[in-house]
């Protein structure tokens, strides 16, 4: 009996073991698909309405007026991932016996809402999509309040969270009947 050469047998033994091994392409199988990242992004920004009353340009305060700001959120679905996000600031500047100006502004913004679970919609309509509107909004205000012929109205940021949080603790005290239906409807800062 004849002895094979040394390569011989490696190359029959490595011949042997492609056979047993599958090769890559028969293992591959589809790699498990990447869920898509969450997505928020701007479509459109809008004044649905806006109103300054000027009662005080003519006159001189007799005193210190105070001013007051009411925010309220609203949002609502337009499409398949399409949503309509609306602050509504209102303000007014008064002394006790005259009132200068008072001013509301409807500001809205349409945002595209994407990959997000249906428990985080609420929350990023109620609490991010207001942040990314207030700047501008905030803007607006100031420049009619100025261009009012008053020092402008830089209204203070808004934490959004304790707006959304006063808005779920007003839901469940309506639930439990603390409070009318309606009253105090959607999200308000003062």
């Amino acid at each position: 009996m004849r002895c094979k050469p040394a390569h011989r047998m490696v190359a029959d033994t490595i011949q042997a073991l492609q056979k047993e091994i599958p090769t890559m392409a028969e293992t591959t199988q589809e790699a498990p698909v990447q869920p898509k990242a969450p997505n928020i992004s701007i479509r459109a920004q809008l004044v649905r309405s806006l109103s300054f009353r000027n009662d005080g340009a003519l006159t001189s305060p007799d005193g210190q007026p105070s001013v007051t700001v009411n925010i309220h959120v609203d949002a609502g679905k337009r499409g398949d991932n399409e949503f309509m996000v609306g602050l509504r600031i209102e303000s007014s500047s008064k002394t006790e016996s005259q009132e200068f100006y008072q001013i509301s502004l409807d500001y809205a913004g349409v945002f595209e809402i994407t990959n997000f679970e249906a428990n985080m919609l609420e929350p990023l309509l109620l609490i991010e999509c207001p942040r990314i509107l207030f700047p501008f909004a905030r803007r607006i205000i100031a420049d009619v309040t100025r261009d009012g012929g008053y020092a402008p109205l830089m209204l203070d940021p808004v934490d959004f969270v304790a707006l959304y949080r006063r808005e779920i603790s007003r839901r469940a005290q309506e639930k439990q009947g603390g409070a009318a239906p309606g009253e105090g409807s959607g999200p308000v800062v003062n």
